[in-house]
């Protein structure tokens, strides 16, 4: 049963991360070909919510959908014992969620008054 919820939770992420990835290649195309330097994007960013909704929710499904996938290889390739299995997934989960709101936290919040 949790195997399930799992393989669905991970199929869920991933509808929510398509149109974020879309989002944020747009994004990236627009700044570059547009000839935006990284002071000129943390100037628009800054103290956005939108940006801090946008970026944090990526954060949060790429976390959850790199955590269940890690938990798979590392059961199906490494072998590890499913006792351990829930602890390499929260720690994954965990360090990416940490390392992705700070990230998004610099990018948003960092330096807007806010």
């Amino acid at each position: 049963m949790l195997t399930t919820r799992l393989y669905m939770l991970q199929r869920i992420t991933a509808l929510v991360m398509a149109p974020l990835v879309l989002g944020h290649l747009a994004v990236m195309i627009y700044a570059v070909q547009g000839g935006l330097d990284a002071a000129e994007i943390l100037s628009r960013t800054q103290g956005s919510i939108l940006w801090l909704v946008f970026y944090g929710s990526f954060v949060a499904a790429v976390s959850i959908h790199a955590a269940i996938g890690v938990r798979v290889v590392a059961f199906e390739v490494l072998g590890l014992n499913k006792r351990i299995l829930p602890i390499v997934a929260w720690c994954v989960f965990l360090a990416l969620m940490i390392l992705g709101l700070r990230a998004v936290y610099a990018v948003t919040l960092s330096g807007a008054g806010l």
